[in-house]
């Protein structure tokens, strides 16, 4: 393609100039010396390319390029060339120097070289469905609670899955590695601007969970890229390593990403919650129970892109508090989808089962659209189930209309893949290319003979 820099952005991509030239007056003061553009690709990995003080005004101009065909699931080769757009928001300094310099960072879109959006970019994917939602006037707002386990690394360098720490769910222990290491990880997102809400040990050996303040389905995503970034970083000056791997030890609970999510909309110059109605039973709005219906109603195909490993649906096992059925309730935690007891500005519902692995940006776009199909087609949900799900039997459940999750990944891709309102939402480059990776993957899986294989059938066959 021509590299056409003559021809402009569409309005608003790119930051006015007067906003640049404050940005650029802000990193010189801050002494910043180089500065990180940031993107992900379609499984959710942050990638970046570096710039030297000598290239910011450029980067800021959205005209640093790469190789976009080296990374999986972008482009082809002979369509490499790929731009990097920054969003001038999401500016931060890293909190640690690095080889004694000042860094900071930039989270970017994508674009092809003649400036037009790439299909494959899960960023700008999140912010076209958001557009629809602006449409209507409404503002979604997520919450997630991210898990990660802290473990051991060997003589090389290598991850292990030891770890000194024997605490479980809110446990006090003597200070030790894991809980020096996840008080400045606290320190560190602080110091990037989030708001941490609490920080704890989880039920887990070496399990832990930072909770930091809800907004904007976007700037929520951003956040979540941030700080698996920064967990990881701060282990490592631990001598550990921080693994958001969904279920890395057997015998215990998995990492989850509980996602609570709500609408607001501007009522008379006032943001206000439309999931809530003091009229209404439970003061659960309409627009609410419509919500839920989508996203119960689509559950079994976005768990492919919420719980996108393999290794994911090992946590999603009966017995580890995960959920494992396709259900709600407006109290209780063994659900899919869970309605916590807080009203007005605080109703929101929380979907149980994402998990700390996924693209927080195409994990947020399947839910989000789940639910708008579900407030367009006014889809209600079966009434409530406030009992264990866990302890109902499989005819109690069918009774009650409630289904089960896909058992691996080779199920969820397939409901995945026969889902017209996800095919849309994702757009047909990252559809078919995330279906055919983990496709590929599962082939890779099950081609494996597993020790527990050779310990259960090598000697008795």
């Amino acid at each position: 393609m021509a590299k056409d820099f003559n021809r402009p952005f569409p309005e608003g991509v790119i930051a006015p100039q007067e906003d640049q030239n404050a940005l650029l007056a802000q990193i010189q003061e801050a002494d910043v010396r180089y500065l990180r553009l940031i993107f992900t690709d379609i499984m959710g990995h942050n990638k970046n390319v570096e710039v030297p003080a000598s290239q910011f005004d450029k980067a800021l101009r959205g005209e640093i390029m790469f190789d976009g065909s080296s990374i999986e699931g972008f482009t082809r080769i002979e369509e490499s060339d790929m731009l990097l757009v920054p969003d001038l928001r999401t500016y931060a300094v890293f909190p640690y120097a690095e080889g004694g310099q000042t860094v900071a960072r930039l989270i970017c879109d994508v674009y092809h070289a003649d400036r037009t959006p790439f299909a494959g970019c899960p960023r700008l994917t999140l912010r076209r469905l958001l557009e629809r939602f602006a449409e209507k006037g409404l503002v979604p707002v997520c919450g997630p609670e991210l898990e990660f386990f802290l473990f051991h690394t060997d003589d090389l360098g290598k991850p292990t899955t030891m770890t000194h720490d024997i605490g479980g769910y809110f446990d006090l222990s003597p200070v030790d590695l894991g809980e020096d290491a996840r008080r400045d990880i606290v320190e560190a997102l602080e110091a990037m601007g989030f708001e941490i809400e609490a920080a704890h040990h989880e039920v887990a050996p070496g399990q832990h969970e930072i909770d930091f303040k809800y907004a904007e389905a976007l700037e929520t995503a951003d956040r979540v890229t941030t700080f698996r970034m920064v967990v990881k970083k701060v282990a490592q000056d631990y001598g550990l390593h921080a693994t958001f791997m969904p279920k890395p030890l057997a015998e215990v609970n998995g990492s989850g990403m509980h996602t609570h999510q709500s609408l607001f909309q501007d009522v008379g110059g006032t943001m206000e919650n439309i999931f809530f109605d003091p009229d209404a039973d439970n003061q659960l709005s309409e627009i609410m129970l419509h919500y839920i219906g989508g996203l119960l109603h689509h559950a079994r195909a976005f768990v492919a892109i919420t719980n996108p490993l393999v290794n994911s649906y090992k946590r999603l096992m009966p017995g580890y508090e995960a959920p494992t059925n396709v259900a709600w309730s407006d109290h209780n935690r063994s659900p899919l989808i869970r309605v916590p007891a807080r009203r007005r500005a605080g109703t929101r519902c929380e979907v149980r089962v994402p998990d700390p692995a996924c693209n927080p940006y195409l994990a947020f776009t399947v839910m989000l659209a789940a639910g708008l199909d579900g407030i367009e087609n006014q889809r209600q949900p079966a009434p409530p189930v406030n009992r264990n799900v866990f302890g109902m039997s499989e005819a109690e459940k069918s009774e009650a209309g409630i289904t089960q999750l896909p058992r691996d990944l080779w199920e969820a891709v397939a409901e995945l893949e026969g889902d017209e309102v996800m095919r849309e939402a994702l757009g047909e480059h990252i559809f078919t290319h995330f279906i055919s990776a983990k496709r590929a993957v599962w082939q890779e899986y099950i081609a494996e003979v597993s020790p527990w294989e050779l310990d259960r059938y090598l000697g008795i066959y």
